[in-house]
């Protein structure tokens, strides 16, 4: 095969290669001599050494050679480290590439800079040693494996000209989700989205094992590649100069096939769907590191993943054997006496935006444009009084959504993700004006499939929130809706970018993403069908955990609550949003007015519900969520009805973070304000949609914390009546009553004969739906008396 690189061309990338790599040890290693221009001594090598090479090496080699073939072929690319602890080879390029000390000017490009650049990482007051925030380019930090690939696509999706270079580690590569993004390649429309370039680093080993990618025949491997859909192409060996030149065959080989897949379905108007290609870079974990060490091998082997020279002042030896590294780069012919990256070697870079490290859609807040948004007033539902039944909360959320999606079908910058869940979770009016997206095959028979569309669904809630990720991260806007039990499933990955948020928050050079919004449906209280498996409203819990600042949690009691919610939600920016709402045909409470009124407050007390004439009461009926919000109300009828001298006070809370101190949550209401509502000394009975301890987790602060009394889910369920999964874990109207009764003594006789009632009410509910299956009628018709 003809050589593609000339011996000059060839030079100047394996000096760039080895410049990196130089960098990457110093990082790990020194915090003084950055030029070595004496032989180093114990004080210049830090004291704790952190960070991992055995990835490090093959990213630099990588990101020299995507460098060369951005300036061919004038590439708009960004760059995503798979590998765990990239960090070294991603600092280094961009540093070399002039990124760096832009945003940064304190690490500047200069034997002061190189100090200060070494000192820095993973080091108290510095930079983790993974592809963080604070790292240009960096959309995907890689603090946990197995996201890279799906945040790629994520990235591309209406983004036509981009081609994301995603490096995969090959210890990555055995994550679920990781393997299960391969085939994201099925939902790329090659006419209006951009391209990926997976490139799967086959280094050998994890932390202290054999990858198994690793350790399969070259045939399997491929086979398994060409299954998924892909054109591997493959770059095997160890000696840098040939590896050169089959790697840059490899890229041309590469984005030639890209662009001819992009210009047949854009020009030529060509459908199908086309086997894009990939790259299998074989290389040594630890390439260009130390051979030997103690009589052990280190290049090639596992004993490379992290530091392979210990510590110096206990093993003297080492200091020795890590100046003989850092010199076999001969870094006197990669920067000149001032430590400044020598000219010729400079110019291999892009050069602007077309360096990695500064492509705005790495800073995707540079790109984002507000959606276009229609009035969400105008879908209300019609409420002329409390408690006339709606058609299910979410589906008129649809409308609305439908709506969106419509105005911004030019921009192309809003999409719905969820796991083949969007139709069941009450959001079909969508399916009007668009389709799921689809390159992979269609029948006859199937709906709304089609290789355009503004609705992704793929059954792994890794892919949704991947994808979903990478396309906020790039500057777009999308919601994610999924069942509430199985949201669970993406727990970390939430928590990662709760993490990015917040830090990305503090780097003034970081533009604000769009939220990331959770739209969960099919909620605990309405999975009687499914039973136990279906009910869990945990993520909640979960989700407070993160910091005030970058967390949201609102629970809407009916559909134009929902309304005005959402609509907050998809204009806002760098927040966690979690909306929780029902799909099932349920009461409706305020006007649009109203609820637009106290959603803006969060919290509220209903006096159309209250009693009393707006005295001090002797109960306060608290209330978060659809289902609680209904019970409650029904518990407050029956208390109207046959203790009517009683004064009840109706709060409802559709955001969740007012409980908080406002010292704890911006949104958090102050003491005297959550004493206004909620009193000082009175019996607080709290219906609340999920585990009970997480609101004395918010309010125990409070004054009057000791009388307010939680009832929620208590991980009681089965396959049942709706009505039954609120009698099984106590929030029902019944037990609501008896739990007011209980703290209200002076309720007396008419309190004692009216508990001993309902306690035979609740006898009469379970015979009756052990005989009929479901609910009473009085339950299912029963409306506000209102």
């Amino acid at each position: 095969m003809d050589e593609l690189l000339s011996p000059v061309s060839l030079v100047g990338i394996d000096a760039y290669w080895r410049a990196a790599n130089f960098l990457s040890v110093g990082q790990m290693y020194l915090c003084d001599n950055p030029l070595l221009k004496r032989p180093l001594v114990l004080s210049d090598v830090k004291r704790m050494l952190l960070g991992h090479w055995g990835t490090t090496p093959g990213q630099n080699f990588i990101y020299a050679h995507l460098n060369r073939v951005i300036r061919k072929y004038d590439l708009d690319m960004i760059y995503i480290s798979g590998p765990g602890h990239g960090g070294p080879a991603v600092v280094a390029n961009t540093y070399l590439e002039g990124t760096y000390s832009e945003i940064y000017p304190n690490i500047s490009q200069d034997e002061a800079g190189l100090r200060r650049l070494f000192t820095q990482f993973s080091f108290p007051g510095g930079i983790p040693s993974h592809a963080s925030p604070e790292c240009p380019g960096s959309i995907h930090e890689g603090g946990e494996l197995g996201y890279s690939l799906s945040h790629s696509f994520g990235a591309v999706f209406d983004n036509p000209q981009l081609v994301v270079a995603c490096v995969v580690g090959d210890g990555e590569a055995e994550t679920g989700p990781l393997a299960t993004a391969w085939h994201s390649n099925k939902f790329l429309d090659p006419a209006t989205d951009g391209a990926v370039l997976p490139i799967l680093h086959l280094n050998g080993y994890k932390i202290s094992n054999p990858t198994l990618l690793a350790r399969i025949p070259r045939e399997e491997l491929e086979q398994l590649f060409r299954g998924y859909g892909w054109t591997p192409i493959f770059v095997e060996g160890h000696e840098p100069a040939p590896m050169h030149q089959a790697m840059a065959a490899a890229l041309d080989t590469a984005i030639v096939q890209i662009r001819k897949i992009q210009y047949d379905a854009r020009v030529e108007g060509i459908t199908g769907r086309p086997s894009w290609p990939m790259i299998v870079l074989n290389s040594p974990k630890g390439w260009t590191g130390p051979k030997v060490v103690d009589g052990l091998q280190v290049e090639g082997t596992f004993r490379s993943h992290q530091v392979p020279l210990s510590n110096p002042a206990t093993h003297p030896g080492h200091l020795q054997l890590l100046e003989d590294w850092l010199r076999s780069y001969r870094p006197d012919e990669l920067f000149d006496d001032q430590g400044k990256l020598r000219p010729e070697l400079a110019e291999l870079a892009p050069h602007g935006e077309r360096r990695m490290g500064a492509n705005p859609h790495a800073n995707g807040g540079l790109l984002l444009h507000d959606l276009r948004m229609p009035d969400f007033r105008e879908y209300a539902f019609e409420v002329p009084a409390p408690g006339v039944k709606g058609p299910g909360d979410t589906r008129v959320l649809g409308r609305f959504l439908r709506d969106v999606a419509t105005a911004n079908a030019e921009q192309r910058n809003f999409r719905i993700f969820g796991p083949d869940e969007t139709l069941s979770n009450g959001l079909e009016a969508l399916f009007e004006v668009t389709n799921r997206q689809w390159d992979a095959g269609t029948k006859p028979n199937d709906e709304f499939l089609a290789p355009a569309g503004r609705v992704m669904e793929v059954l792994s809630e890794h892919q949704c929130e991947g994808w979903l990720e990478g396309y906020l991260l790039t500057g777009r806007h999308g919601l994610f809706n999924c069942y509430e039990a199985f949201i669970h499933i993406i727990d970390s990955m939430f928590n990662q970018h709760a993490k990015w948020l917040k830090v990305t928050a503090h780097l003034p050079w970081r533009r604000q993403i769009a939220s990331l919004n959770y739209l969960l449906a099919s909620h605990v209280w309405r999975q009687d069908h499914n039973g136990f498996t279906h009910q869990d409203p945990g993520f909640i819990d979960h989700v407070v955990n993160k910091k005030a600042e970058v967390v949201r949690v609102y629970l809407p009691p009916d559909a134009n609550c929902l309304l005005s919610v959402m609509d907050h939600c998809l204009r806002s920016r760098h927040y966690v949003n979690v909306v929780i709402a029902g799909k099932h045909p349920a009461p409706q409470w305020l006007s649009m007015e109203a609820a637009d009124r106290h959603c803006a407050q969060g919290i509220g007390v209903w006096e159309w519900a209250s009693t009393g004439d707006g005295l001090a009461p002797d109960v306060v009926m608290a209330c978060c969520g659809d289902v609680p919000t209904l019970e409650t109300l029904a518990a407050v009828s029956i208390l109207r009805t046959h203790l009517p001298e009683l004064r009840i006070r109706v709060v409802n809370v559709v955001d969740l973070m007012k409980l908080q101190p406002q010292t704890e949550h911006p949104h958090g209401l102050s003491d005297i304000e959550f004493d206004e509502l909620f009193t000082r000394d009175k019996p607080v009975i709290f219906a609340f949609h999920a585990y009970p301890w997480l609101i004395h987790r918010l309010t125990y602060r409070r004054t009057n914390h000791d009388n307010i009394h939680v009832r929620g889910y208590k991980e009681e369920g089965t396959i049942t009546t709706p009505f039954d999964m609120t009698v099984l874990n106590d929030l029902d109207r019944f037990h609501l009553v008896i739990d007011t009764i209980d703290r209200l003594p002076q309720t007396g006789e008419k309190g004692s004969y009216l508990k001993r009632q309902l306690r035979e009410k609740l006898i009469e509910h379970k015979q009756y739906i052990d005989r009929f299956g479901e609910d009473m009628p009085e339950i299912r018709g029963w409306q506000w008396p209102g």
